[in-house]
Order: C-alpha cells, then sequence, then structure tokens
C-alpha cells in the first residue's frame, strides 16, 4: 500500500522517491519474507536469497509470452512482476537487501534491555 501511495497520490514527493521508492519497499518486503521463513539462516544468507529473487524478478521483464504480458498489463501483474526491465531497478534492489541485512545484523546483536 505504500508503494502505491508513493506512485500514485500527489504527496509532493523528490521524484527519485517516486521512481525508486516502491523498488526500495518491494525489495525490503522480500528480505523480510525471506528472513521470517528461514529463521535460522544469516541475514548474509538471507539477502543472498532476497537478491537473487529480486533480480530473477526483475530480469524475468525480458522474457515475452503472450499471456504473460497480458498479466503484466493488470495492476495485479504489474505489481507482481513489474513491467519493463530496469538495470536501475536491479540496483536499487541490491543496494536495499544490502541495507536490510545490516539492519537485521543490528538488530539480532543488539544488547538484550532489561
Amino acid at each position: 500500500m505504500a508503494g502505491l501511495a508513493i506512485r500514485k497520490l500527489p504527496l509532493d514527493l523528490p521524484a527519485t522517491i517516486v521512481k525508486h521508492g516502491g523498488s526500495v519497499l518491494w525489495a525490503s518486503m522480500i528480505y523480510w519474507i525471506v528472513s521470517t521463513l528461514r529463521p535460522g539462516w544469516t541475514p548474509r544468507r538471507s539477502g543472498i536469497a532476497a537478491a537473487v529473487v529480486t533480480t530473477l524478478t526483475e530480469v524475468s521483464q525480458r522474457y515475452h509470452l503472450p499471456a504473460l504480458d497480458a498479466f503484466r498489463r493488470t495492476n495485479v501483474g504489474a505489481l507482481l512482476l513489474g513491467r519493463v526491465f530496469s538495470l536501475r531497478d536491479v540496483l536499487t534492489y541490491a543496494v536495499t537487501v544490502g541495507a536490510a541485512v545490516a539492519i537485521d545484523e543490528m538488530i539480532r546483536t543488539w544488547p538484550a534491555r532489561r
């Protein structure tokens, strides 16, 4: 919802946030899903898995079949798979996943509060 709000609502955000904000939120979500589903994995391993998922999803946009392209033209298809391959998105995903790994490592090593 936040990613859609960034893109669709008149929030007067900087163009860079409007363009890449949804990608940052999506890559973060993928990392936290992987990390939650595999709690025994190290943050680095979860990060590698999330980077693979986000990169493969982006690269899949270079593969075209009529049925797949029709799905991508729907709102759900565009949200799940995207529409147009972008190397900038791959870079955004990598930076975001790296930041999520760093945050997760800080959370896991944070001293317990008493």
